[in-house]
């Protein structure tokens, strides 16, 4: 973070981080906050221009526009970016699903009307008349779509080529493009090479399910260190909301979700991603029918650490009884991360200090000892 940066941050009130409806999304609050926004347009757009933008450079005018955008878009965002040369207008658009919006250019060429016709509206208040002198200019207007989706994006990204004979005619026809920031086309390592708050939160937005939790493991201790030092309260808090978001989206239990974002906000990211390995959606949407009924939730446990082992092949008599009894859920959550993590029945056996009930691991290992 840039020093201009963390003084923006110690004067940020505490509302900043407020997410003011239940159904905003972890994109959008990047967006809406200035210091992960300046990152992104530095960090991913490959616009020289854009290299220097700080927070401060960044005005939030979406409100203007929210009235006039179809329903579902209230995540898209329109900044005002003061640059030396002249003002620029940002179009943000988050795409999560998949499917390719094949429609996003004319989608944008409305969007950009907008955005010109609320500026030339703006000027003619502070100078009557000057929109149609000669040397009135209207500002560049920049649209960049933050693609979640898995799939490759497909859509062209002119619109004269969405046009009928626009070869042809192409002068005649408004002629731009937009750019395309596909989160997926990033590796986790080019994401911490930019060694900023965003890639964090971007390294978890790329997750698509619980057990891409183990590729984090091998985030650098100095990384993480870095964040730990030098990231500001207020932008804890909000990463915290942030990755809420897509922690719940894989339906990791809101306990586990709570406890990763106490420790972002305690900065404790020493061990941040160690609790997820064994979470599953379809084991975590079993879990959470039970929640509430302590027995119930014991039960679902001891079935998703059998289904855990099943998959690994035989699961004996003994073993299946022993989990099936036990009604502690601490224990149970602790099985169930080591069956995600084990080979075998036996290795799981191994690993949860049950030898002394498998007679052919424990033969096994007195022939070890013998041996020694």
């Amino acid at each position: 973070m840039s020093r201009k940066e963390k003084e923006q941050a110690g004067s940020r009130p505490a509302e900043a981080v407020r997410n003011r409806r239940a159904r905003d999304n972890g994109a959008k609050l990047i967006f809406e906050d200035p210091i992960l926004c300046a990152q992104f347009l530095r960090g991913y757009t490959d616009i020289e221009l854009l290299k220097n933008v700080q927070p401060e450079d960044i005005e939030d005018i979406s409100e203007r526009f929210l009235p006039m955008w179809q329903e579902g878009r209230d995540s898209d965002s329109v900044k005002k970016i003061r640059l030396k040369e002249a003002p620029l207008f940002l179009i943000a658009i988050i795409e999560h699903q998949s499917n390719v919006s094949y429609d996003m250019p004319f989608k944008i060429l409305r969007y950009m009307v907008m955005v010109l016709t609320d500026y030339e509206k703006e000027q003619e208040q502070l100078a009557p008349g000057i929109t149609k002198t000669k040397d009135f200019r209207y500002p560049p207007v920049l649209p960049i779509i933050y693609y979640e989706g898995t799939k490759t994006w497909t859509a062209v990204q002119n619109f004269r080529k969405r046009v009928h004979l626009g070869d042809i005619l192409g002068k005649y026809i408004p002629d731009f493009e937009y750019i395309v920031v596909p989160l997926t086309a990033y590796s986790n390592q080019e994401l911490m090479e930019k060694n900023d708050e965003l890639s964090l939160v971007m390294l978890i937005n790329k997750l698509r399910n619980s057990s891409e939790f183990k590729e984090l493991k091998q985030i650098p201790a100095e990384y993480l260190e870095n964040l730990e030092r030098n990231a500001p309260e207020y932008l804890l808090k909000l990463i915290g909301k942030i990755i809420a978001v897509f922690l719940y989206r894989l339906n990791v239990p809101r306990e586990e979700v709570e406890h990763f974002t106490d420790r972002i906000e305690r900065r404790e990211f020493d061990m941040l991603f160690d609790s997820f390995e064994a979470y599953d959606v379809q084991e975590t949407r079993r879990i959470s029918k039970e929640e509430g009924k302590a027995e119930g939730k014991a039960e679902g446990k001891a079935e998703s650490v059998l289904e855990l082992l099943q998959d690994l092949g035989g699961v004996p008599d003994f073993l299946k009884e022993t989990i099936l009894k036990t009604k502690d859920s601490v224990q149970l959550s602790r099985w169930l991360k080591l069956a995600a993590k084990a080979e075998s029945a036996e290795d799981f056996c191994r690993r949860a200090g049950l030898t002394g009930k498998y007679p052919l691991l424990e033969e096994k290992e007195n022939q070890q000892d013998l041996q020694d």
